[in-house]
């Protein structure tokens, strides 16, 4: 049997259960006979692209996705936002780096729901995504906190597979589109991209990429 190559994606998350998905993806995609590759998924927990490109011995060009959530349309969290594209610029700045934006709007969860069902209800509280996860998985989650426990939260990924990605991507689609149908006003802050509006995502970007890569 011809052994496959190898092709590497650099990532910084800000939160545990991005990185445990990406390590989910990486497994699922190495054991899937149909992909082309193996694939190595080089992803750091670090809120701060900046620290996580400083971090890095880069000898070639790179890309590196930055994983964030816009959690409300609050003052603080617009700041915030603000300010991790501001890191995501500065990071650009590094020789070979190229730094682009997974952005969830309000949470990652939205993603991991999009697996399963539709989740086109904007809503008011990143608080209120624990019924559609309870929804989709078939759990009883007590709270967001309760949901993304570990032990937990892997249990919502064994019911994943390659398909269910595939129908994420294709939903996440959907939800863009329609966005832009509703004539929402897409913002650009220092040259990235994102609507205001919930739901809204941008990680399927790089998901698509690595399944284009790998013949998926």
């Amino acid at each position: 049997m011809e052994r496959k190559l190898t092709k590497k994606y650099h990532f910084s998350v800000e939160g545990e259960t991005e990185k445990w998905y990406l390590d989910w993806l990486k497994d699922n995609i190495n054991q899937c006979d149909r992909s082309r590759y193996k694939v190595v998924m080089d992803c750091k927990v670090e809120k701060d692209p900046y620290k996580r490109a400083k971090k890095m011995v880069i000898t070639s060009k790179t890309e590196i996705w930055h994983l964030s959530d816009y959690e409300s349309n609050d003052r603080f969290h617009v700041q915030q936002f603000h300010h991790t594209i501001d890191h995501l610029k500065k990071a650009s700045h590094i020789k070979n780096i190229t730094y682009k934006f997974g952005y969830s709007n309000f949470t990652f969860d939205l993603w991991m729901i999009l697996h399963k069902m539709d989740c086109n209800k904007m809503m008011i509280d990143r608080k209120q995504y624990i019924t559609m996860i309870n929804k989709a998985y078939n759990k009883k989650f007590k709270s967001m906190d309760d949901y993304k426990h570990k032990d937990h939260f892997h249990s919502c990924l064994q019911q994943l597979n390659i398909e269910d990605v595939k129908k994420a991507i294709k939903r996440s689609k959907n939800i863009m589109s329609s966005n832009k149908e509703k004539g929402y006003v897409i913002q650009n802050y220092k040259g990235y991209q994102f609507y205001k509006e919930n739901p809204s995502l941008m990680i399927w970007k790089v998901i698509e990429k690595i399944f284009q890569d790998c013949h998926l």
